[in-house]
């Protein structure tokens, strides 16, 4: 009897861990759509979200047959800069509360390259669902996959109660190379 008993107990067990486990429904807003679900980036996880961004954007690139991007540090100090800033401002807009402009602030960080473009986003998305919001709109579709691009900055500052302030920058090669128009 013990033989039979540990053997099926053991099989109990494992069909139990099978199971499916219930999920409480999403909660629903007045709307009907689900509400949003805060997404944390924790200290252990700001490679990862910079670098999957970095890959994911140098995927869309290649699908669109231009060259990749890679981090430029510069940039990333004017896209951090700027997400800390459109956060204390609580609003979404390319103009620092000291009225800069994002040229304005790629210069003082030091990047010499041609300034291409910023794409901003106030949310409770992941970066991966941002960029895609990104790419669904044609002027940030355009800076994202400008061919000129060699280099990129891309930050974020995320509040208290999770709402995610994105900066995204793309810059281009030496000024000489690319002159202003």
């Amino acid at each position: 009897m013990a033989r039979i008993t540990a053997p099926l107990i053991a099989l109990l067990m494992a069909l139990a861990a099978c199971a499916p486990v219930p999920t409480a429904e999403p909660r629903l807003g007045p709307d009907g759509q689900p509400l949003p679900q805060v997404y944390r980036i924790g200290n252990a996880e700001v490679s990862r979200v910079k670098f999957e961004m970095l890959d994911s954007v140098n995927a869309l690139r290649a699908a669109a047959g231009v060259a990749e991007v890679d981090f430029d540090e510069r940039l990333n100090a004017a896209a951090a800069t700027h997400a800390r800033d459109m956060s204390v401002q609580n609003r979404p807009w390319h103009f620092g509360s000291d009225g800069s402009s994002p040229l304005d602030r790629v210069r003082r960080v030091g990047y010499e390259g041609r300034f291409l473009g910023e794409t901003i986003s106030e949310t409770y998305e992941t970066e991966l669902q941002t960029l895609a919001a990104w790419m669904e709109q044609p002027d940030t579709r355009d800076i994202i996959l400008d061919p000129r691009a060699r280099e990129m900055g891309f930050a974020w500052f995320q509040e208290p109660s999770g709402k995610i302030w994105w900066t995204l920058v793309m810059g281009g090669g030496s000024a000489a190379e690319f002159p202003q128009s």
